[in-house]
């Protein structure tokens, strides 16, 4: 089986070009060779390919119809694409800084601009200043070579996500669970969101998703019944649901 590999157009040295690898049905998108950032199935370009994604979207427990959700990090858009199709009274709204990510776009299939989405170029630590009470979800899966970017996991940026997020409203955090300043990384996210957080793990401990409220939403034992949201359609439930009952038993843990 041989692999194509997709390449955007001439970029500065300073930093890694994002390229896509097909292999069969799969298309990855990287910065470099080891690591993968994102993952679609050519079949099925909507679904959720990675569990960490499916894990991120137990915010659907809590609050199953947002009206605006915002996510750092575009990567391959696994996460943009499922809500904008599954989530249908929600605005999705996408910062990614790098620009040579936002022209791989149409590779993955992600959706164009308009009334529901869009895709902003622009530093998150710069635009989560300026937006106070903007969203009533915000994702954080703003990943580079090495890890989190800096400036993305900082208690100043928490304060920030904080402040941008409307009453009641979750941020949802991808963490690498063996990455040595975890537990700084959520004591941070501890000084502005208190004891409303929760963390989940996936199944071979690569992955720490953290859930942190602007309120007490994440209290709501109902969670733990893992119901289907109304207005989400019941293949898109399918999907999810076997990650769900993961996000349940820790809730009943808590």
């Amino acid at each position: 089986m041989s692999d194509d590999v997709h390449l955007p157009a001439a970029t500065p040295a300073a930093s890694p070009r994002p390229f896509v690898r097909d292999a069969g049905t799969t298309r990855t998108l990287h910065f470099t060779q080891q690591e993968i950032q994102s993952s679609m199935s050519t079949l099925n370009p909507d679904a959720l390919d990675l569990e960490y994604t499916r894990m991120m979207m137990g915010f659907v427990l809590f609050k199953p119809e947002p009206a605006r959700i915002l996510m750092v990090g575009l990567g391959g858009g696994s996460l943009p694409k499922f809500c904008h199709r599954y989530l249908a009274h929600s605005a999705v709204e996408v910062v990614e800084i790098d620009p040579e990510v936002i022209a791989l776009r149409d590779a993955f299939m992600v959706p164009r601009d308009g009334e529901r989405f869009r895709v902003i170029q622009a530093d998150a630590a710069d635009y989560m200043r300026d937006i106070p009470d903007h969203a009533d979800v915000i994702f954080l899966d703003g990943f580079g070579v090495g890890g989190i970017p800096g400036p993305l996991c900082s208690a100043e940026f928490y304060a920030d996500c904080f402040r941008a997020l409307r009453d009641d409203g979750i941020l949802v955090i991808n963490f690498h669970v063996n990455h040595p300043d975890h537990h700084d990384y959520m004591d941070r996210v501890r000084a502005s969101f208190g004891s409303s957080m929760f963390e989940v793990v996936d199944d071979d401990m690569t992955n720490s998703i953290v859930f942190a409220c602007k309120g007490d939403l994440l209290d709501d034992p109902a969670a733990a019944e893992l119901k289907r949201p109304a207005a989400m359609p019941k293949d898109a439930w399918r999907q999810l649901m076997p990650t769900m009952k993961v996000i349940g038993a820790t809730l009943v843990l808590r």
